[in-house]
C-alpha cells in the first residue's frame, strides 16, 4: 500500500458472537479515535478541515468537524450477529479499498446445522416454519451433497429476507400472503469446495432438539397461508443444483430441481435429537450460507437451518494469520499494538503476514524493559501515594485522639475546680 502511509489501510478483526457487524466496527473506532495511535491523523483531518471551511469563508463549528471527530472506518462485508470470523476493516484512505472485498473476495465459511426444521429466516433466530422428518437420511445420501453443489449455481434469497422486490421487502410478501408479481432473479455464485464433516448426522451435540433451540413458532394461520400462497408454496420446495451436476444428469442448470416434498416428522422424530450437518464451503463472492444449507436440506427431503457460523477466511484474511482479536486492542499495550497494526496497514499484501501472533511477541519483547520499567514505577508511585495516604489517616487519627485527651483534661480541670470551690463553700461553713 505505497500510496497510504501511516495508520490507512487495511486489517482484519475476529468479529465475536451476539453483536452486528456496525456496532463491533463503532467498538473498535471508540478504541482507535481515542488511542494515541491515531491522535497525528486525527489532528491532520481536523487542520485540514478548518483550512477548507475557512478557504469557504465559513466557520469551523463542531457540526462541520463532526467527521474529522473520529477515526474513519468501514467494513468489506457484514457477518449476522450469530456469526463470528474474518471481518474486514478499511482505516482512513484503506475504505477506499473496501469495495475489493465487497464484489469480489472469495470466502471461507465453516457452518454447523440442524436437520428437521425450516425457519422463516433459515437460522436459530427465526421462526418454525416446517418441521420434517430426518431418519431416512443415510450417510451415502451425505456423500452425495458435495457432488450436488460444488461448482457454479443459481441461489434465490431467503423468502424472509429484507430483500426488495418492487419495492417491498420479501418477508411482506411471505407474511400477508400476498404472490409475488414476479418470479426472485437468482443469483449466479459459486461453491468451489465444499467438505462435509464426520460428525454429521451425530446427535451426540450440544444444541437440544429443535423446540428447544428456536423458541419462536410461527402461527397457525401463518402457515397456512404460506401454504395456500402458490408463488411462494413453489419456492419453498424447489432448489437450484450446481451446473456441473446437470451436466452429469442430463438436466437443465437454469430450472430448479423438486427433489419431492420433506417426508413428514413422525412419532420417533419427534422425541429425538436432530441429527447435525457440519461442513466447510468456500465460495464466491454474495453466496447465501443459509439458502445453501436450506437447500441441501431439501435435497435429501427433509429441512435444515444454521445455528453456528464462522466465516475462517476472505480473500487474504484468515483466522490464525493474520486475523487480530478485539483483546489485542482491549488488553495489549497500546504502543505494542500500536506498532503491529501500522506493518500490517502498511502491508502491500494481507498474505504475507504469515503470523500476526509471532509478530505480537517480537513486538512485545522490543517494549518489555520499558513497559516493566513504567509499571515498577508506577508500583512505586502506587506505594508512595498509599504511604502518604496511610501516614495521613495516622495523623488525622493522632490529632483526633490529642483532641479527645485535651478535651478530657479541660472537662477535668473544669470538674476539679467546681469541686474544689464547692468543698471550700463547706469548710468556710
Amino acid at each position: 500500500m505505497s500510496e497510504f502511509s501511516e495508520m490507512n489501510g487495511v486489517f482484519a478483526i475476529n468479529k465475536p458472537k451476539g453483536i452486528t457487524s456496525s456496532q463491533f466496527l463503532s467498538k473498535i473506532q471508540y478504541i482507535f479515535t481515542n488511542s494515541k495511535n491515531f491522535s497525528k491523523e486525527l489532528a491532520q483531518l481536523r487542520g485540514a478541515k478548518i483550512e477548507q471551511i475557512q478557504k469557504e469563508g465559513g466557520k469551523a463549528s463542531r457540526r462541520k468537524l463532526r467527521k474529522v471527530e473520529k477515526v474513519k472506518m468501514g467494513h468489506g462485508g457484514t457477518l449476522d450477529p450469530l456469526a463470528t470470523g474474518v471481518l474486514v476493516v478499511g482505516v482512513g484512505k484503506g475504505t477506499k479499498l473496501l469495495q475489493n472485498y465487497l464484489n469480489g473476495s472469495v470466502k471461507i465459511y465453516e457452518t454447523e446445522a440442524l436437520f428437521g426444521s425450516e425457519t422463516t429466516t433459515g437460522d436459530i433466530e427465526g421462526e418454525v416454519l416446517i418441521k420434517s422428518g430426518f431418519n431416512h437420511i443415510t450417510q451415502s445420501d451425505i456423500d452425495l451433497i458435495p457432488s450436488k453443489f460444488i461448482g457454479d449455481i443459481k441461489q434465490t434469497p431467503p423468502i424472509f429476507s429484507a430483500l426488495k422486490l418492487n419495492g417491498k421487502p420479501l418477508y411482506e410478501y411471505a407474511r400477508n400472503n400476498i404472490p409475488l408479481p414476479k418470479q426472485l432473479e437468482p443469483r449466479n455464485v459459486k461453491v468451489f469446495e465444499l467438505e462435509i464433516f464426520k460428525d454429521t448426522l451425530s446427535k451426540d451435540h450440544n444444541y437440544g432438539d429443535n423446540d428447544d433451540i428456536v423458541k419462536n413458532k410461527i402461527d397457525d394461520e401463518m402457515i397456512k397461508n404460506l401454504q395456500n400462497n402458490p408463488t411462494l408454496n413453489e419456492e419453498f420446495h424447489k432448489i437450484y443444483l450446481s451446473k456441473q451436476y446437470c451436466e452429469q444428469k442430463n438436466l437443465s442448470p437454469n430450472d430448479k430441481v423438486d427433489p419431492g416434498t420433506p417426508i413428514d416428522q413422525d412419532d420417533s422424530t419427534t422425541s429425538s435429537l436432530p441429527p447435525l450437518l457440519h461442513f466447510k464451503t468456500k465460495v464466491s463472492s454474495g453466496t447465501y450460507i443459509r439458502s445453501l444449507i436450506s437447500d441441501i436440506g431439501k435435497s435429501l427431503r427433509s429441512n435444515a437451518y444454521m445455528v453456528k457460523l464462522i466465516r475462517v477466511k476472505q480473500a487474504e484474511w484468515e483466522l490464525g494469520q493474520n486475523v487480530f482479536e478485539l483483546r489485542d486492542f482491549e488488553d495489549r499495550d497500546e504502543r505494542v499494538w500500536g506498532k503491529v497494526l501500522k506493518q500490517v496497514l502498511n502491508t502491500e499484501k494481507g498474505e504475507d503476514i504469515k503470523d500476526l501472533n509471532k509478530i505480537f511477541e517480537t513486538t512485545e519483547d522490543e517494549f518489555k524493559d520499558i513497559i516493566q520499567q513504567e509499571k515498577e514505577q508506577k508500583l512505586q508511585e502506587k506505594a508512595k501515594q498509599e504511604h502518604a495516604q496511610q501516614e495521613q489517616q495516622e495523623q488525622r487519627e493522632q490529632n483526633h485522639e490529642d483532641k479527645v485527651e485535651a478535651k478530657i483534661d479541660q472537662e477535668t480541670q473544669s470538674f476539679n475546680g467546681i469541686h474544689n470551690e464547692h468543698k471550700r463553700k463547706i469548710d468556710e461553713v
